[in-house]
């Protein structure tokens, strides 16, 4: 089926190079569909319940959280990979581990424990991701981690957008991932960028007029809706707009990267691995409205006033839990215990404070601040 259907230029479950520990293959679930579900069976996919994308999560139920955004961005990378002809099960692998290794509070936290191990190699959720995937998760007696195959470790490790970049490597010493990878790259672009537009017109802290004033894009699609719906109500058009947007991005992109697929004439994943430039990009007239987009989310939304006291409460918890922990580190639970006598303990801190929630930060905050919080 994959001969059949799969562009050359795709991965393929059959030539995968592996997993690190060797496990025989399955009856009827290809090596990538096993990776995908084993991300989803597993706790730390679970916890982005509870983390951060923009807005904290008790803020109110309807703000996109790391899971609803990591969903997001798979939906789309699923749809694009069908598009192009390549492998959509290594595209929803990548795509729902690529946020694993998130901190709570979103970049806020994940700024906050980099400066904490700036003497200790620094944090990075790319590379957390994987140590998730790879180390810190437990599932299987034979081995740590999930044990994914090299592919879906690769996209996750070389996962790059304006928010991300990748480490070089030597386990992945190619300049570019596999096309998959680089579709989660963009479908995660598309998807954080139209959903914070849409989670800040329905906080109140964006204004919808002030988007058509400043945004041409935002303009051309809301004009357009409202010429053929001329009774809707500013909350239909809103989702309208976001709904118009993220077709406009997501059909951008797949006819870009076919115009690039046709001039450089890729014939296996390794030759998208080896080329100078990325295959999955959008057009250079969409590039420069979304840089608009981006410095306008990054003004008016990321550093809005309201946005920046959640951070500076974020900042407050993250560091005062850090402190606390490494000057007394027999408060961490067993199974961070365990690790102290091999591990650096602010390595073994960090990865129990990258884990934890939104919710759990603050409630761990209250047991270990508040003199007339109970802890039994």
């Amino acid at each position: 089926m994959e001969d059949r259907n799969l562009a050359p230029f795709a991965a393929r479950n059959s030539t995968s190079l592996g997993r690190k520990h060797p496990e025989p293959a399955h009856e009827y679930r290809m090596p990538f569909e096993r990776d995908r579900e084993r991300i989803i069976h597993s706790s730390s996919f679970r916890r982005l319940t509870y983390k951060t994308q923009v807005f904290l999560n008790h803020e109110g139920d309807h703000y996109r959280t790391r899971l609803t955004h990591t969903l997001e961005t798979a939906t789309i990378a699923r749809a694009m990979a069908l598009a192009l002809g390549t492998n959509a099960d290594l595209c929803e692998a990548i795509s729902l581990a690529h946020d694993l290794g998130h901190t709570p509070f979103g970049h806020t936290g994940e700024e906050v424990l980099d400066e904490l191990l700036a003497d200790a190699g620094g944090f990075e959720h790319n590379k957390q991701s994987l140590r998730i995937v790879d180390c810190l998760e437990s599932r299987y007696p034979g081995f740590d981690g999930l044990n994914l195959t090299y592919e879906t470790r690769e996209g996750i490790q070389k996962h790059v957008t304006r928010y991300d970049f990748a480490e070089d490597s030597g386990e992945f010493p190619h300049r570019w991932p596999t096309l998959e990878a680089q579709i989660v790259c963009i479908s995660d672009e598309i998807a954080f960028m139209c959903h914070d537009l849409d989670d800040g017109i329905y906080s109140g802290l964006l204004e919808a007029e002030l988007l058509e004033a400043e945004l041409p894009l935002w303009r051309r699609i809301s004009e357009d809706i409202r010429s053929e719906f001329t009774a809707i109500t500013p909350e239909m058009l809103r989702k309208q707009v976001i709904r118009g947007l993220i077709d406009l991005e997501v059909t951008d992109a797949i006819n870009e990267t076919e115009k690039r697929i046709r001039l450089f004439a890729p014939s296996s994943p390794d030759d998208v691995r080896g080329l100078e430039e990325r295959l999955a990009v959008h057009s250079e007239d969409l590039a420069l409205q979304n840089e608009l987009v981006s410095d306008y989310l990054f003004k008016k939304l990321y550093r809005h006033y309201k946005v920046l006291r959640m951070s500076a409460k974020a900042r407050m918890v993250i560091e005062a839990l850090f402190q606390v922990y490494t000057e007394e580190p027999n408060q961490l639970p067993e199974g961070s215990l365990k690790r102290l006598s091999n591990e650096d303990t602010r390595i073994v801190v960090a990865d129990y404070i990258a884990g934890m929630t939104d919710r759990y930060a603050m409630n761990e905050y209250k047991k270990l601040f508040d003199p007339f919080e109970k802890l039994l």
